[in-house]
């Protein structure tokens, strides 16, 4: 976006925009309803409700900002298509908000967004182009399409309209948690947290507004601290939803000036917090949807509270989708398990005679180990004219302490385990 442009839409009557895209949505989105948290207030003392924006319409909250955006269009602009540019849930939002207006809608995906994305997309009427590896590389072929083709271009966060319909999520925040003190938003390209930041300085300017990043998607961190934007070398991260090299112009505008914190998560952080919204809330989150709940243990809360309890802060972090394959959420659930130490996979050496397997199995059933794979090869030991044999076991855990009292009966039955993971 131009220098000329951000300025004029910082000078808008952010008040009244808010208030109208309120009223656009309220007969389309859901006011999704916060979730209170034991687990989640336990682990930081804190009293914590979740926003569950993955319960949305298409599965995230990019339906408010989509469809504020396309609400806001002229007949001629809808006539003329829509195309857009995005690595799944503002192409789920932009397709659903098309067809409600009775538009064409052209999505143009990187080629790394999840099957599930894709198929969703094009089940509400869209059709889609997939163009690169990363979200901006999608975005320059979306650009070309609107200027070659006439169409409608609906950015995914860099957008005046975009940004208040996904501002809509704070003031919902707002009225139902009103001694909120903390609202935390996971950072991509910046909509979400600008518009949040921009609604919650406009009505509650008292309230907190902390960003998140994954360790992998650093532009936010290198563009604030210079403050100035600054694209990324690259980005990698698991949660593809925020994996953008170069956050928007006036979405950096509005979080440089509102944004009171920045927390980075790292892929173990966020997905552990996968599997633990599995486990205690049955709540299917996607990767960039567990971005804010993984920060909940690095908030530096240093700020005056003004919570009944005085020593209370009432936190509310974003949700912000649930669009995960189950190939995905597999191998997030193994990663989440190992992490925990819920799992463990070892090897150890046997004498080549009978009963070692046996003995080993025995040991490890009295440790209330339950194997999940065993793999018995000989060519695989490390002396092959030893008559040795090695072992290897994956076995389900309690935890870290489990898996160190595991290790130990192993060494004083005479066994030497090498822990692989």
């Amino acid at each position: 976006m131009e220098q000329k442009d951000v300025l004029q839409a910082m000078r808008r009557d952010h008040t009244a925009e808010l208030n109208q895209a309120m009223e656009r949505l309220e007969p389309v989105v859901k006011h999704t309803k916060v979730i209170p948290s034991d687990v989640l207030s336990d682990m930081t003392g804190h009293r914590v409700l979740m926003k569950p924006e993955n319960l949305q319409i298409t599965g995230s909250f990019k339906i408010r900002g989509a469809y504020n955006k396309i609400a806001s269009l002229t007949d001629e602009e809808l006539e003329r298509g829509i195309v857009t540019a995005s690595a799944g849930n503002h192409a789920q939002g932009v397709a659903y908000a098309a067809r409600e207006r009775g538009a064409k809608a052209t999505i143009v995906m990187p080629n790394i967004t999840p099957p599930l994305k894709v198929d969703a997309t094009k089940a509400y009427g869209a059709q889609v182009e997939l163009k690169g590896n990363v979200f901006d590389e999608a975005a320059a072929y979306a650009l070309e399409l609107s200027q070659t083709e006439g169409m409608t271009y609906v950015p995914p966060f860099d957008d005046y309209e975009v940004l208040c319909g996904q501002g809509t999520i704070a003031m919902e925040i707002l009225e139902d948690v009103p001694d909120v003190t903390d609202i935390v938003v996971p950072l991509g390209g910046g909509g979400l947290g600008a518009g949040v930041a921009l609604a919650v300085k406009m009505f509650r300017p008292s309230v907190r507004v902390i960003g998140v990043i994954p360790e992998g998607s650093p532009a936010f961190r290198k563009s604030l601290t210079v403050g100035k934007v600054v694209p990324a070398d690259q980005v990698v991260t698991s949660a593809e939803g925020v994996a953008v090299k170069r956050p928007g112009d006036l979405t950096f505008a509005l979080l440089n000036e509102f944004l009171d914190d920045l927390v980075e998560v790292s892929e173990r952080d966020i997905n552990e917090m996968i599997l633990l919204m599995l486990e205690k809330h049955k709540l299917v989150v996607e990767a960039a949807g567990a971005v804010s709940l993984a920060a909940l243990e690095h908030l530096n809360l240093r700020s005056r509270v003004f919570a009944a309890d005085p020593n209370e802060h009432v936190i509310v972090p974003i949700v912000s989708g649930g669009n995960i394959d189950t190939v995905t959420i597999g191998a997030v659930i193994q990663k989440g398990m190992i992490a925990r130490g819920r799992i463990m996979n070892f090897e150890v050496e046997l004498p080549d005679i009978p009963g070692q397997l046996v003995k080993v199995a025995t040991l490890l059933a009295a440790e209330r180990a339950n194997v999940i794979e065993l793999e018995h090869n000989q060519f695989k030991a490390e002396a092959h004219y030893t008559n040795a044999v090695s072992l290897g076991v994956t076995v389900e855990t309690n935890g870290p302490e489990h898996i160190e009292r595991i290790l130990s009966a192993l060494r004083e039955a005479g066994f030497a385990p090498k822990r692989i993971y």
